[in-house]
């Protein structure tokens, strides 16, 4: 059975598109300084206790050898796997950050690069290139953030470690086979933290039943700085689940005065939304069956109406604001606009251009918030800290329309 990659990690969705935003290097150290391997007896001990398993799954001895012989305990992981903060971006912020101004300028830029590539793509799996573009901009930054911490070893430190064995040591088979069918070096196997590899972030299950050699080299390669096999692989994943060509996943609407929003929410899937007075921000509305209407914002915010292809998306990530976050950035891809509605004021009465005013207004003042997309991440907050510091006020880090008149 396909395991859902959102039940593996929930971090680079989530999670990596803060750290995705800006260009990356595409070189890949063998482990990051960060993440260094140090010698472990019990690791040791595990590892020779998990050879029979992993032989009885259909690994040969040489594989299983020369795999954990480059191979080894990373502590870093661990921590990683044990402090993953329950940090939940608003949809605002998400999409913003999807589709910000910096990953729209490489995401044109790469597809224009790979349209021959993504047409022939298309052409096999009927995935459209913005949107498999889409995936490539959110799970890697375009291929500029693959990872490079060594797969076998962060699937075996997280199997040994015990608090998700079973599935762990199943994705660390199904990495061992990878190897065993030379689709890839153990050197070359580089991911996240977490195990989830190369330019769409594949975990080695998802891989194994739906990576693909689209450049016909005899590897499924989705490592290397050639993304060719990966953005296939991508589009085979969607396809095999369901997606409909030439069908969109969704698309911006406007509501009527006084409507009823308890007919909102996925899965209240009905055809008839014309009729109840809902409207396309762009194009018509309707022909692509039945469809949910979302309201991510609540009653004040855009209100999207979802298709079938958005619930493909979920395959990918069962996430709704990465769902969201891919559909948009396709359709920004593919030349549409921006969205027409705005969400509401935050909880500190701010709305996306007064936090974007703050944060223009805090680096111009010296504080450099490194970047003006009005998504309050690490940076802003540091910034704002550093500002009340200086100015002999209460370090609370946090925007606020006091500090915005003040600036």
């Amino acid at each position: 059975m396909q395991v859902s990659r959102r039940n593996f990690s929930l971090g680079i969705a989530a999670l990596g598109l803060s750290a995705c935003v800006g260009g990356g290097s595409a070189s890949r150290p063998s482990a990051p300084a960060t993440m260094p391997m140090v010698p472990d007896a019990g690791f040791d001990v595990w590892v020779q206790a998990f050879r029979p398993r992993a032989l009885s799954k259909g690994i040969s001895d040489s594989t299983f050898s020369s795999a954990f012989r480059a191979s080894g305990f990373i502590p870093g992981v661990i921590e990683k796997d044990r402090n993953q903060t329950e940090f939940t971006r608003t949809t605002e912020d998400y999409l913003a950050i999807a589709a910000s101004d910096e990953r729209l300028t490489m995401g044109r830029q790469m597809l224009a690069q790979q349209m021959g590539t993504l047409r022939a793509i298309e052409a096999r799996f009927g995935v459209e290139p913005h949107v498999v573009a889409a995936f490539w901009g959110l799970e890697s930054f375009f291929g500029t953030r693959r990872g490079n911490v060594p797969v076998i070893s962060a699937l075996a430190t997280l199997a040994y470690e015990g608090r998700r064995a079973a599935f762990f040591e199943q994705q660390l088979v199904a990495a061992l086979k990878i190897l065993q069918n030379g689709d890839t070096s153990v050197q070359n196997m580089t991911g996240s933290w977490a195990g989830a590899m190369g330019h769409t972030q594949f975990i080695p299950t998802s891989y194994q039943a739906f990576a693909v050699d689209f450049n016909g080299d005899g590897r499924r390669d989705i490592w290397s700085d050639d993304p060719t096999d990966a953005l296939a692989s991508t589009a085979a994943y969607l396809s095999k689940n369901g997606w409909t060509h030439g069908q969109p996943w969704g698309q911006e609407v406007t509501l009527p005065s006084g409507f009823n929003t308890g007919l909102a929410g996925r899965g209240k899937g009905r055809s008839d939304w014309a009729d109840l007075g809902v409207r396309a921000v762009n194009g018509g509305l309707g022909g692509h069956g039945a469809a949910s209407l979302l309201l991510p914002g609540g009653s004040s915010g855009p209100a999207f109406l979802l298709y079938q292809n958005f619930n493909v998306i979920l395959r990918y990530n069962n996430a709704e604001n990465y769902a969201l976050g891919v559909g948009y950035l396709s359709d920004r891809l593919n030349g549409a606009g921006a969205l027409r509605a705005a969400f509401g004021p935050d909880a500190q009465g701010m709305t996306l251009q007064d936090r974007q005013a703050l944060q223009r207004k805090l680096t111009a003042a010296g504080y450099d918030t490194q970047g003006s997309d009005g998504v309050i991440g690490a940076k802003t907050i540091a910034a704002i800290s550093d500002f009340q510091r200086a100015r002999g006020l209460p370090v609370t880090g946090q925007p606020s329309m006091d500090l915005l008149r003040m600036l």
